[in-house]
């Protein structure tokens, strides 16, 4: 970080009253968030524009951020949604052929404040120990005692009316017509079904069901997003009438959102899970895929009895709930994220499935889970 004496200084504030003092970068002012960590080496482009950092201030684990600029091509939403970033070291020069542009004016273009010079090692400990914190960066004198009190009060909720899409786009293909609810969707969703040749239709996440079934679709795609999924009841009571219509699959949020549409519960994980290289167990096969995650909220797996579903994926790290399968509907889900944009292509494969889980109810050979046993 050349010329960091012409710097302004930054600081970290988080809600137990401890302090980090850096220097800041991209743009100024003050904002508020909850304090979250990335364990990803490469990526940091896709982790800013992926809408369920929607609310989090981001701190990234790898030592040094930004040394390869910014591209046109790896851009997983409209813009980025991070409220902060937080780097030990930041590269104000840009080295790569697709590069148009520095970190640092990227963050700036967009209001968005970075911090550097920090110790994230001892961040990710403190948020590892005590849990993820509520934050504020700021570029500005405010007392510190006056920010830890204002970061008492509860952040807003319900990050997926901030995200999602306000209107309906389709991306036309020739294949399986898909409609896919947006509740903070990564493009990589859609270039995933797109490679499989599917016509794609995008719909705002408070679609009712009518107007889903009314497209009359092969199957239906429950994105990834930010926040509480409890925070969305709309989108439970959508998901729970459009299982056993047609076909679904969900990634992430939408694991959550299908899993309380069935009865089970979801909890809220200490630090949760963010990164590209968590080890999961598909339960049926006994592969283990290396997969990237990005969630802070899980199912309870004690939830699961009771329900019509089953437990298909583990998280070989802590044994927690990655993927279920309905038994009495063509419906299934994973916590994780198979079209993987940063990350392994490992599950990859599960589009494919999905593919399969159409065409065999579209052609009368689907059954059910529960009669096959």
């Amino acid at each position: 970080m050349a010329g960091v004496e012409m710097r302004h200084t930054a600081r970290l504030v988080l809600e137990n009253g401890v302090v980090f003092t850096g220097v800041g970068f991209g743009a100024e002012g003050e904002s508020f968030g909850e304090v979250v960590f990335n364990t990803g080496m490469t990526g940091y482009q896709e982790v800013l524009t992926d809408p369920s950092y929607c609310g989090q201030i981001v701190t990234m684990t790898y030592p040094l951020i930004g040394n390869y600029g910014v591209n046109v091509d790896d851009v997983e939403s409209r813009r980025p949604y991070v409220h902060g970033f937080v780097v030990r070291e930041f590269s104000e020069m840009d080295s790569h052929f697709q590069s148009v542009g520095t970190l640092e004016s990227y963050l700036k273009s967009h209001g968005i404040i970075g911090i550097a010079g920090i110790d994230t090692r001892r961040l990710t400990k403190i948020i590892r120990v005590h849990g993820t914190l509520r934050g504020v960066l700021t570029t500005k004198d405010t007392p510190t005692e006056a920010l830890v009190a204002q970061l008492q009060a509860p952040l807003p909720r319900d990050q997926i009316t901030r995200v999602t899409t306000p209107t309906v786009y389709r991306c036309p293909g020739e294949g399986r017509r898909v409609v896919a609810m947006d509740f903070g969707m990564k493009s990589g969703v859609v270039r995933s079904l797109l490679a499989r040749g599917c016509d794609v239709i995008v719909v705002p996440a408070q679609t009712s069901a009518e107007e889903i079934l009314a497209w009359r679709p092969h199957g239906v795609m429950l994105s990834n997003g930010p926040g509480d999924p409890e925070d969305a009841p709309y989108a439970v009571e959508t998901v729970r009438q459009l299982l056993g219509k047609v076909p679904v699959f969900g990634i992430c949020l939408g694991l959550q959102l299908m899993a309380l549409a069935c009865g089970a519960r979801t909890v809220k994980m200490r630090f949760g899970h963010r990164g590209v290289n968590h080890p999961v167990k598909d339960l049926r096969t006994g592969r283990v895929a290396i997969t990237s995650q990005n969630h802070g909220y899980m199912v309870d797996p004690a939830s699961l009895p009771g329900t019509d579903l089953e437990l298909t994926h583990v998280n070989q790290n802590d044994g927690t709930v990655e993927g279920l399968v309905h038994r009495r509907y063509p419906a299934f889900c994973v916590q994780y994220h198979p079209e993987a944009r940063p990350g392994p292509d490992d599950s990859d494969g599960l589009f494919d499935e999905f593919m399969q889980l159409m065409d065999a109810v579209q052609e009368g050979r689907w059954i059910p889970r529960a009669e096959a046993d």
